[in-house]
């Protein structure tokens, strides 16, 4: 009898607990045990790969995933869970499973690649190959298991668990996620706020609240990326980007903004788009050099429901977004080799976002080393990437395994993040949860969970945890 008390409802922060990638956390309930998110971890890659291979469960035994949106740290593990034995419903927002469906191709074009590269010095050293974490044949193949659900649409992952998405405003498709569990009679709300928008942001409607009519929720995972941090306001954005633009074009070099290929690049285009109509920028050709970013960005075409009424507006006006005269979506490798030749002011938007893998890197080892020149930098980057030792303005940097010296100019434009900072967090956490509410804090570094733990607490908070990777809870006995 004890036994099956401590079994009963527990929850286990299985990845993005006290980091900011790879986020997992499992539920368990009398009805079964299920899945938030399936995320790739990025870093180091010895650490990264060890971290990648390993779940910390039997993948056969998982009985459903609920995935909140389509970005890699939250997804890129599924076709990895799926080939390790998971057969249950992949549930997600409509646009998260199409955003999914390419995103997971190309992070398994990537570990190809990736496996390819290690295996030529491996066998250079007598050693033996090692397998990609998965291949493409696997991305395709758990794409059988999703299934797609409406914001604000019931569905049940668990027999005891009826859930349900809400707005994230993360990127496209992200939802929030509310779980209203019937534990033998006793009802238990559960929300997972992880990645939280930021409200006034383009594009995407502002993140929704998870109850209404004077409810709480027993318990909140709530990320803290920007815990210990406070956003430009987000109307500066367009005046900082537009002095940046002009500042570089005004002196003949080349700006080179490394951007995740979904949510990020979309912003900056909506941005440049209004600016060049406004006249507020000099006329310069942008060209969105990532296929992963030019295939998303169709998605978001395909996906007008989800835009708010000022995109709808400017829609109004100019009749399309993303695709003013002066943007060129580049598709073919020699395309991309072309730019770097390219001696004339252009604006170069390319993946992967945390300048780790892709085409941006060739972009940045042929723009770093000129001062006429400018990176900027549009969002997080975690510790260990390149791009953030790029935040860091190191004097000199290694790009496949060579080190170049950083003379150009690093901006930093923190007011494109699409992540809630301190205060937006805190203001969140007022709004669905209770003094009493158990608040678990994930998807940050130690900084910001100590940061926004703080705060959580001065304003009354009385129940909140900076969860560890491992720990287990029990949620109600």
């Amino acid at each position: 009898m004890l036994e099956k008390k401590k079994t009963m409802m527990k929850l286990t922060f299985l990845g993005g607990a006290g980091e900011v990638t790879g986020s997992c956390h499992m539920l368990e309930t009398p009805g079964g045990r299920l899945i938030i998110d399936c995320g790739m971890f990025q870093g180091h890659r010895r650490q990264a790969e060890e971290k990648n291979r390993t779940f910390g469960f039997d993948p056969a035994a998982l009985h459903a995933v609920v995935l909140s949106h389509a970005h890699i740290d939250h997804s890129g593990r599924l076709p990895y869970l799926h080939k390790q034995g998971f057969t249950g419903n992949i549930y997600a927002p409509s646009a998260t499973r199409d955003l999914a469906a390419i995103m997971l191709r190309d992070s398994a074009h990537v570990q190809q690649a990736d496996a390819e590269y290690i295996n030529r010095k491996r066998s250079r050293n007598g050693e033996g190959p090692v397998p990609p974490l998965y291949s493409v044949d696997d991305a395709a193949r758990v794409m059988r298991h999703f299934v797609s659900i409406g914001y604000h649409r019931r569905f049940l992952p668990l027999p005891d668990v009826t859930a349900a998405y809400y707005e994230a405003g993360h990127i496209l498709g992200s939802g929030l996620v509310r779980m209203d569990i019937n534990n033998g009679g006793r009802p238990f709300r559960l929300g997972y706020a992880c990645d939280l928008g930021r409200a006034e942001m383009p594009l995407l409607r502002d993140p929704e609240p998870l109850t209404g009519n004077g409810e709480r929720l027993d318990a909140l995972i709530l990320e803290s990326t920007y815990g210990a941090r406070h956003h430009a306001p987000a109307e500066s954005m367009e005046a900082e980007l537009a002095s940046l633009v002009t500042r570089v074009v005004g002196r003949g070099g080349k700006l080179v903004i490394p951007a995740f290929s979904v949510g990020r690049t979309q912003n900056i285009l909506y941005y440049l788009h209004k600016l060049f109509a406004a006249g507020r920028i000099p006329s310069v050709p942008v060209f969105v050099d990532s296929p992963l970013s030019v295939n998303a960005t169709d998605i978001f075409r395909m996906h007008s429901e989800c835009y708010d009424e000022e995109t709808e507006k400017f829609l109004e006006m100019e009749g399309a977004v993303f695709t003013h005269k002066s943007i060129t979506y580049v598709k073919s490798v020699a395309e991309s080799k072309a730019l770097n030749r390219r001696r004339t002011p252009a604006i170069i938007i390319s993946a992967s976002g945390m300048c780790e893998s892709g085409r941006i890197l060739h972009h940045l080892r042929n723009t770093i080393t000129k001062k006429k020149n400018a990176v900027a930098i549009v969002g997080f980057m975690a510790q260990h990437t390149l791009g953030r030792r790029l935040v860091e303005r190191q004097p000199k940097v290694k790009i496949f395994g060579e080190m170049y010296p950083v003379r150009c100019e690093i901006a930093t434009l923190n007011g494109l993040s699409a992540h809630a900072d301190q205060d937006g967090l805190a203001a969140y956490a007022g709004a669905v949860a209770s003094p009493d509410t158990r608040i678990f804090l994930v998807h940050g570094e130690p900084d910001a969970l100590a940061a926004l733990s703080g705060v959580l607490a001065a304003k009354g908070f009385r129940n909140v945890t900076v969860a560890r990777a491992g720990q287990t809870v029990a949620l109600q006995e």
